[in-house]
């Protein structure tokens, strides 16, 4: 919808005059998921001095910043590289950009990944270059895309960071947990 030359909402004249910060386009596309990932970064990022805190996976370009411009050529760009670990468009960049954060950021930096485990397509890239260090939010196990979205924003709404496991041990697909309560609003 964003995409089309036809759309005539502010986003989407925004992308094509003078871009958009890829979390803010993300957050659009994805919906809660993407928003609940982007709010919880923001929330608990530590990283070393000198080091950016958050970046998004993207297709052919590797880990980007949240807050880096894209032009609708960009993401006409992005959408023609298919996520899959098998794909050298796709997993030389993020395999690039890994190498340098681990590089930059030091070999006891924690990196937490947000996004599925359930799949190669993140998991197998990062973990020949992390190992250890890569980690997920325990709580994600079993959880759909929606699940994880709300259950970041209510960590970042109660400033509860959630306990995190290595990827390389995990168990990657579990029984569904039990639905998040409903939020009342008062």
């Amino acid at each position: 919808m964003i995409m089309s030359e036809n759309a005539r909402f502010i986003l989407a004249r925004r992308l094509r005059n003078d871009g958009l910060p890829l979390g803010e386009l993300f957050s659009f596309i994805s919906g809660l998921y993407f928003r609940g990932k982007l709010a919880y970064a923001r929330a608990f990022t530590s990283p070393p001095a000198g080091v950016p805190g958050i970046f998004v996976i993207t297709a052919g370009r590797g880990l980007v910043s949240p807050d880096a411009l894209m032009t609708h050529d960009e993401m006409l760009e992005i959408a023609d590289v298919p996520v899959d670990a098998g794909d050298a468009r796709y997993r030389g960049p993020l395999e690039r950009d890994a190498q340098e954060l681990l590089r930059k950021a030091g070999k006891r930096c924690e990196i937490v990944l947000l996004g599925s485990i359930a799949t190669a397509k993140y998991v197998e890239p990062l973990l020949g270059i992390f190992d250890e260090r890569l980690l997920f939010p325990s709580a994600f196990v079993g959880r759909g895309d929606m699940s994880r979205g709300g259950l970041m924003l209510r960590s970042v709404r109660e400033g509860a960071e959630l306990g995190y496991e290595p990827v390389r041990s995990a168990i990657r697909h579990g029984p569904r947990p039990p639905q998040l309560p409903k939020i009342k609003y008062t």
